[in-house]
């Protein structure tokens, strides 16, 4: 324990090392050491976030430091400020000490994994979500390798009620049933935890909160330094000296360390006991504990400052005014009840045994079984490869890391260097793969085309079975620069050919129109895994693949749209064979990969001969399940011909006027600046206004600006978008806040990056557009993303300037369809007034305006209108009351009722969405117009959160699923139009509902004619008009 201090002055500099830092020790939480060396330290105190530091900024003048291990070295040599340390040395703090230990809330801390990943969570090959699992054991992990325990436990709380149900029964009454994926998790954390040696406690009638704090109390006794390890704010009350809460980082924040003096500040108060106190008169709504009625935080402290205690401000009920002193005198057990529910244990039959909690070598097989049950390959190979023997012996003392260089590098986070050879990491990932089979016990036949006859009897082959499935091996990842090594064909299973392709193009190209027949034949089926890379390969071959595509990637997309779609993963999951890894012919670090040119004809025959095989068994094995889910013409006549379409879009790429944006990024910096320069001259003071603490400490604490939100689950004040843009309305302070941000971020993510993006072989940039991602069926964007470029302000709009065409004798188009989404509910619910309104081709929104508020539609006021068009796509994602008198600023009795109107004018749709989640609860899904479906797991889940967020998923995904079937139906068409037309000019872009095209002057008109038809009849026969809007211009800004 570092309890000792000593006066004196040190002088703390920058270092040129900064990669030779390998712990950053927190201690009471103000003063920091930095190892530098064997026995060597930087020291630093922080006050208030920032250096406190003398005059001529070199130094920091220290009044009473602890005792350092060995000696404190002269740093100043390395003249920089100490102000250049804090954001470095924050992110990676670590504490030191011979006897630390860690209790972990289990129950808090799983819940906090499971809800972290609930908008995608992790799901294995089994249908299970591993979301709470993968996050749970990941915490701990984390905790274990950067914290540095000497000893650890985990408390759950029971099954059942505890002592504080039968003395309120609705304590924690009104709590939601537990998600079926936490009560999934759980035994399997469990075992986890007894495979690293972890004890987990469970006391009956007791919960986590008392366990802890018990034992906390235990161990503070004999010497530990403790952390309970919770996000919940309850444990406060049990912080003192040597007691803290940990609250893990999430979402990009750094762990919080609460301590006595952070408690005291965080609840404004002058004893720690006093934090029950503020608790029974205030309540506690996550567990239902009533508190005073009408008593709120502000208050509570307010009386606990005048009047010291709970039962002081009781017994001064006479000094009150008003309803405050009626409370006071009339629910005065209440707030006693309160406090004893408020009130964690610390005599909960539990004994704290600290060898029982000591920190000790892995039981690396029970780990091993339960990671490949639930197929956590990744965590496992971090985990299961770092030798668990250091775990154990480094953590119980602070010299262990400075013995050796390589010792070091655990504490700079290079945990896996120098541990493993290859072959360990081989023999590991065979270990954790559920696969039964792989080349070596599977009998097949790879043959290589050498000779005349084999072509002979390969395209034979072929063309008797009118099918083959295919992969290429190629020199890049990047179509456009790669170059063919080889390609396999299978046409059997355990059967396979391979070409092996020389690297003189010329004759590349004679092998290449070997095969062109057979990929340009209509008749010919061709299967493969991630077709369209493969075909965009080719077209630099001269090769334009034509006849039905089978894509098991997109196949098994629309069979299960949650999962992974590669193919060494379904080959495992449903083959159990475990393809050769590529690693095993090029190597694991990309500096020295080798290219698949240098790799041996047999190995590279093999490996490419199996793709082509596996991706068959693959089709063969997926084909069934397509057809049984209604989806397989929705492959064939949507996903399957998008393919061509998608290669030949991100082929023409994007022309962009990279010097316009280097202009505009000069602009936009300098408009950076000035807004700097006017925050900081209005907060008095430089601060970070990326940080959202301090931007929330300012405001709020500084400015006094009243805060009237929900704090962040670390405590602070939440300085989000939305909050700060409802405080911008009234304060032009937080108005330049948002601007700073919103133009940094527009000049990093694309002013700045998308001229380096820009390839140097076609002097474009190639977006590339991905089918298998989102389960709506939209199309995603990627490389960069084009999808997500602001258009609500003028610096975003600004931007598609730089989206030029590719010549003097181009002009862009672009088409768009109109109010799309609610066309379709429109269609969807056949909801007679909404339907009538687009026959008649009247504004939606002033005709919506015109039935809620009653009025003729010459006489909808602006403001109605707009209220009207929020509620009209506030209903499509299943906004409440709540939500939309937050969006139109009104009071929510007034929403209520624009709602209540809203759906009796157009009581179709309600019908509608009723409909939806009645059908959604029946079949577990719900299907766009086209048959897309989407599965919808928690729709009949005990808890109320998880099934409302499925019921607003099964109104909303039929309505954004058939606008993105429909667009794809439109590309499909235009290609095959543009196609057949011989037209030059090309589809370059698709941004949600919009088309973008580098059209050739000449071509204009036949252009226009094509886009619109094909757009507006992708789905025929609609009661419903379906409109699209047009625009042409020297730049996407102009066209749009």
């Amino acid at each position: 324990m570092l309890n000792k201090f000593l006066t004196g002055k040190f002088i703390a500099g920058n270092t040129a090392g900064y990669k030779k830092i390998l712990t950053i020790i927190k201690v009471k939480s103000t003063l920091l050491w930095v190892p530098y060396q064997k026995d060597k330290y930087f020291i630093f105190i922080l006050f208030e976030n920032q250096y406190e530091k003398n005059k001529n900024q070199n130094g920091i003048p220290l009044n009473a430091v602890p005792k350092p291990p060995k000696r404190i070295i002269n740093c100043s040599k390395f003249n920089v400020s100490p102000a250049q340390y804090l954001t470095f040395t924050h992110k990676i703090k670590v504490m030191s000490s011979d006897k630390r230990i860690f209790f972990i809330d289990g129950h808090a801390m799983v819940y906090r994994a499971h809800y972290a990943f609930i908008n995608r969570p992790l799901m294995n090959s089994k249908g299970q979500n591993v979301s709470a699992i993968n996050g749970f054991i990941r915490a701990i992990w984390d905790l274990i390798v950067n914290q540095k325990p000497t000893h650890l436990g985990v408390v759950f709380d029971p099954k059942g009620g505890t002592f504080r149900s039968d003395l309120y029964e609705e304590y924690k009454a009104q709590r939601d049933a537990q998600p079926e994926d936490i009560s999934f998790a759980i035994p399997y954390i469990i075992k986890i935890l007894e495979g690293m040696n972890i004890p987990v406690e469970i006391i009956p009638n007791y919960e986590a909160d008392d366990v802890i704090g018990t034992l906390a109390k235990k161990a503070e006794k004999e010497g530990f330094e403790v952390y309970m390890v919770t996000p919940d704010k309850d444990y406060a009350q049990l912080v003192s000296e040597n007691i803290f809460q940990y609250k893990p980082a999430r979402f990009g924040n750094d762990i919080e360390i609460l301590g006595v003096e952070e408690v005291l500040k965080k609840w404004e108060i002058k004893r720690v006991d006093q934090v029950i106190d503020i608790l029974g008169l205030m309540g506690d709504s996550v567990d239902n504990i009533p508190g005073l009625p009408g008593v709120g935080p502000k208050t509570a402290v307010k009386l606990i400052e005048e009047f010291d205690n709970l039962e002081n401000v009781l017994a001064n009920a006479d000094k009150m005014k008003g309803k405050l002193q009626e409370t006071v005198q009339t629910k005065a057990d209440l707030a006693r009840l309160s406090k004893t529910l408020a009130t964690i244990h610390i005599d909960a039959p539990v004994d704290f045994d600290y060898n029982h909690y000591e920190v000790n070598e892995f039981n690396n097989d029970v780990l091993l079984e339960v990671f490949k049950e639930l197929e956590f390959k990744t965590l496992a190979a971090t985990i299961l490869s770092y030798n668990s023997k250091t775990i154990g012996k480094s953590t119980s003392t602070t010299k262990a890391a400075s013995t050796k260089k390589q010792d070091s590098e655990v504490y700079q986070g290079s945990l896996f260097d120098n541990k493993d050879t290859v072959e360990e990491k081989e023999t590991l990932s065979e270990e954790l793969s559920n696969a039964q089979f792989n080349i070596t016990n599977t009998p097949h036949e790879y043959k290589l085309v050498a000779t005349d006859d084999d072509w002979k009897a390969l395209r034979t082959e072929i063309t008797a079975r009118k099918f083959f499935c295919f992969d290429t091996e190629t020199t890049s990842l990047d179509p456009i620069v790669a170059e063919l090594v080889g390609i396999s064909i299978s046409t059997e299973a355990h059967k396979a050919w391979y070409i092996s392709v020389p690297e003189d193009q010329q004759v590349a190209q004679v092998i290449a129109n070997q095969l062109k027949p057979l990929w340009e034949n209509p008749e010919i089926d061709k299967i493969g895994q991630n077709l369209k890379y493969d075909i965009s390969v080719l077209k630099k071959y001269g090769i334009d693949i034509k006849g039905r595509l089978f894509d098991t990637m997109l196949i098994h997309y629309l069979i299960e749209p949650e999962l992974r779609h590669g193919m060494d993963y379904m080959a495992e999951a449903y083959l159990k064979y475990r393809p050769i890894p590529i690693t095993e012919l090029i190597g694991e670090k990309r500096e020295r990969q080798l290219s698949m040119r240098d790799v041996a004809l047999e190995q590279i025959k093999e490996y490419a001969s199996e793709d082509a095989d596996i991706t068959l068994q693959l089709y063969n094995y997926l084909v069934p399940g397509l057809k049984e889910i209604q989806a397989y013409d929705l492959y064939n006549n949507i996903e399957g011909k998008l393919i061509t379409v998608l290669a030949d879009l991100e082929m023409a790429g994007v022309n962009i006027d990279a010097e316009y944006l280097n202009h505009y990024s000069v602009e936009l910096e300098n408009r950076i600046v000035e807004l700097e320069r006017k925050i900081y001259q209005e907060a008095g003071s430089e601060f970070n206004i990326n940080s959202p603490r301090q931007v929330g400490d300012l405001l709020f604490g500084t400015m006094k600006i009243p805060y009237r939100w929900a704090k962040t689950k670390q405590g602070q004040h939440s300085t989000d978008e939305a909050k700060l843009s409802e405080l911008a309305l009234e304060y032009a302070f937080v108005q330049d806040i948002l601007e700073h941000r919103s133009l940094s971020k527009l000049k990093s993510t694309y002013v700045d990056a998308l001229p380096k993006m820009v390839h140097h072989s076609t002097g474009k940039v190639h977006s590339s557009f991905n089918q298998a991602l989102a389960a709506t069926g939209r199309l995603s964007s990627n490389n960069p993303n084009l999808q997500n470029i602001p258009i609500r302000t003028r610096e975003g709009r600004e931007i598609r300037k730089a989206f030029i065409p590719s010549g003097q004798d181009n002009i862009l188009l672009s088409a768009d369809y109109s109010q799309i989404e609610l066309r379709i509910i429109a269609e969807l619910s056949k909801d007679k007034n909404m339907v009538e309104a687009f026959q008649l081709g009247h504004d939606i929104h002033t005709a919506t305006a015109s039935k809620v508020y009653g009025v003729a539609i010459e006489e909808v006021t602006p403001d109605q209108r707009r209220n009207a068009k929020t509620v009209n796509f506030s209903i499509i994602y299943g906004a409440g009351s709540l939500n939309l008198s937050r969006q139109l600023g009104i009071k929510r009795t007034e929403a209520k009722e624009i709602i209540d109107q809203y759906f009796l004018q157009f009581n179709g749709l309600k019908s509608y969405m009723d409909r939806m989640v009645h059908e959604a609860h029946e079949k577990g899904y719900v299907t766009t117009l086209m048959g897309r479906r989407r599965y919808l797991r928690d729709i009949n889940s005990r808890n109320a959160m998880a099934r409302s967020a499925a019921e607003r998923i099964a109104v909303n995904s039929p309505i954004q699923g058939t606008a993105a079937d429909m667009i794809k139906v439109a590309m499909i068409g235009i290609n095959e139009s543009f196609k057949q037309a011989g037209l030059s000019s090309k589809m370059i872009l698709q941004v949600h509902d919009e088309l973008v095209f580098d059209v050739k002057k000449s071509e204009l008109d036949t252009v226009r004619a094509i886009v619109i038809d094909k757009m507006k009849n992708a789905i025929p026969n609609l009661s419903v008009p379906i409109e699209v809007s047009t625009g042409t211009g020297a730049n996407w800004l102009e066209a749009h």
